[in-house]
Formats: C-alpha cells, sequence, structure tokens
C-alpha cells in the first residue's frame, strides 16, 4: 500500500468515525435546541451566518445563502419576529441596512453549540489522562492547520 493510499484510508476512516460520532450524539439526545427551535433550515443558516460574522447586509446574505435578496427579506423579516435579530442602519452607508442577532439570537446559537459539547465532553470525561493528552495535540494541530486554510483562502462557497 502507497503513502497515499494510507493517507487516504485513514483519511476516509476519521471521517467515517465523525459520521458515526454525529449519529451517535443524535440518537442520544433527549432535546436538542435544532429540533425544539421552530426555524427553518434556511433561516438557521442565517442565524448561523450572523453569529459568524456578526452582521450582514441583505445582499451579502443572499450570496452566501444562494437566494435572492426577496428570500433573504422574508427570512429575515421572520427572525426579527422570532426576536432573533435586529436590523440597523449601516455606519458607513445609511442606505444599507444590516442585520444582526439579537441577544435571544446570541443565545440560540450558544446552546445550539453547547448541546454538542455537552455531548463532546461526556464522551471525553471517559478517556485516560494520556488519551486526552493526545487528542489535545492532535486538536491543537487540527486548529492551527484550519486557521492556516481560512488565512489562505476564506470560504466563499455558498451556504444554501
Amino acid at each position: 500500500m502507497s503513502v497515499d493510499d494510507e493517507r487516504d484510508r485513514l483519511i476516509d476512516r476519521i471521517g467515517d468515525i465523525q459520521r458515526d460520532l454525529g449519529r451517535i450524539f443524535a440518537q442520544n439526545r433527549q432535546s436538542s435546541p435544532l429540533f425544539d427551535s421552530n426555524l427553518t433550515m434556511r433561516q438557521l443558516k442565517v442565524v448561523m451566518l450572523l453569529a459568524a460574522r456578526g452582521s450582514a447586509s441583505g445582499q451579502e446574505l443572499a450570496h452566501h445563502l444562494g437566494v435572492g435578496l426577496g428570500t433573504v427579506t422574508g427570512l429575515v423579516d421572520r427572525l426579527v419576529g422570532h426576536g432573533l435579530a435586529a436590523r440597523r442602519e449601516d455606519p458607513h452607508d445609511r442606505r444599507v441596512r444590516r442585520a444582526e442577532l439579537t441577544p435571544a439570537g446570541h443565545s440560540l446559537m450558544e446552546h445550539i453549540s453547547n448541546a454538542g459539547l455537552d455531548d463532546f465532553r461526556r464522551l471525553l470525561v471517559h478517556l485516560d489522562t494520556q488519551t486526552l493528552h493526545d487528542l489535545c495535540s492532535v486538536m491543537d494541530r487540527i486548529q492551527a492547520v484550519a486557521a492556516a486554510l481560512q488565512e489562505e483562502d476564506p470560504p466563499t462557497r455558498k451556504v444554501g
């Protein structure tokens, strides 16, 4: 087996493990902020984009979601109605309105994030200290590579 074949096999196995863990965590959830939410998938994507970016114009959201501006307007209107987002003037161009998360929107994202972290933490407490050291080293390396890739080639793919 060549080095490239072995690397491909290992990458595939790691992907399989990640997918399996996701299924296990999803099956063991009594209640999840994602399932408890009344948001549509597109509304959730807008919330996630706003959480990552801080704020965004309708044009920016439309670009990232791969939808028209009219669709984005409706999505943001519904998020405003749910109390998860608000609109404000762009400080650099008063003609542009920017959407941003409200404290309730930030709280939703925190609950979603924490739900996954709680599941992962429940798993980690069952590992021995050496395995945790090893995993921490690997995760530090993965984070460094992800940060380098982000700087090198920021994501531009659509999320819709």
